[in-house]
């Protein structure tokens, strides 16, 4: 989904956090239910009822011509369907625990980790005379 469909565009650049589709077909709608289930904090999902469910979505599929997702609320403990047709709007309303976090950061670090590990080994090797 991009920036120039029906949703706020309050949130930094890069960061979905904040940001509020309120889809107008069906294909905004799965869009945006691809981005919820991509995020990694939690949403709030407005139903047409009125009724807002704020969680974790950590599934999304479809049976017998009916699509839903799955969430974890932040209410209760147990596990909460939505249909798809029953979406008003999706808010991306929990912080993305890994945003500003790249893939870049995390492989250098690894690696930083890596070589400190083999040259505690190697010293601890050294100390009893093996090397």
């Amino acid at each position: 989904m991009t920036d120039t469909k029906n949703h706020t565009t309050a949130a930094p650049s890069g960061s979905l956090h904040g940001r509020v589709f309120t889809p107008r077909s069906p294909q905004e709608l799965i869009e945006a239910i691809e981005l919820a289930f991509d995020y990694r904090g939690d949403v709030t999902v407005e139903l047409k009822t009125g009724e807002a469910v704020f969680g974790y979505l950590f599934n999304r599929a479809a049976q017998d011509g009916r699509c839903w997702m799955d969430l974890f609320p932040a209410s209760n403990a147990g596990v909460r369907r939505i249909y798809y047709d029953e979406v008003a709007s999706i808010a991306f309303s929990g912080e993305d625990t890994a945003s500003g976090k790249s893939w870049e950061q995390w492989v250098a670090k690894k690696e930083s980790e890596r070589k400190l590990e083999a040259a505690r080994i190697a010293a601890a090797a050294q100390a009893r005379g093996h090397l």
